[in-house]
């Protein structure tokens, strides 16, 4: 029998692409490349005044349609801004170095945005809740909770609701998804059941 091949080495798939010296300068990494790089081939055409640039050439006119490709896609009314600046000769061709420089500076431009928009999201999950344990102190009067039949009738009281403790005890049981306390006790409601409720009712703040 002859000997068998030996399989492949499963290391060269372990070993992560390393980016170019090109994408290295605009701050990308090679994934990143190869996929301007992919979406630059698609619209890509040659030309014979650029017959040195292996990759080809993009035409004016495709350069809005390549960003879109890579969810990129400026303003129609930004097009003439990035001509000038990717095509500052007007020859209405642009080749693949300074049109991955210009998409390079979109993506990261874009990651900030995406950025700032987590931290926007955060800071207001951050006051919403804030806000939560602050009306949740309101009912157990500045104490930890939880928020008893006793917070309830006070709170009833303040607000000139004449609601009976049958009532009262329903919301508490509603609110803590049934769970009882000791005996007749139908326990109380917690922070997080309180926040719970909050959002069920379309009463989240901020």
């Amino acid at each position: 029998m002859p000997p068998k091949r030996r399989a492949a080495s499963t290391r060269t798939t372990l070993i992560a692409k390393r980016p170019s010296k090109l994408a290295k300068e605009n701050g990308l990494t090679a994934d990143q490349e190869a996929e301007i790089r992919e979406a630059f081939s698609l619209f890509a055409v040659h030309h014979p005044d650029h017959e040195d640039s292996k990759e080809g050439v993009l035409r004016r006119d495709d350069v809005r349609r390549c960003l879109i490709s890579l969810n990129l896609g400026p303003d129609k009314s930004e097009i003439p801004s990035i001509l000038s600046t990717i095509d500052p000769l007007n020859t209405g061709f642009v080749e693949f170095v300074p049109f991955l420089s210009y998409a390079a500076i979109a993506l990261h431009s874009k990651d900030e945005d995406e950025e700032q928009d987590d931290e926007d999201d955060e800071f207001h999950a951050e006051s919403n809740m804030e806000e939560v344990r602050a009306a949740y102190k309101l009912f157990t009067h500045g104490g930890p909770g939880p928020i008893t039949l006793a917070h309830l009738r006070r709170v009833a009281k303040e607000l000139r609701e004449d609601l009976p403790d049958e009532v009262l005890k329903d919301m508490i049981l509603e609110a803590n998804g049934g769970v009882k306390g000791k005996g007749r006790d139908v326990g109380g409601v917690g922070l997080e059941e309180f926040e719970s409720v909050m959002k069920r009712a379309g009463l989240t703040f901020g």
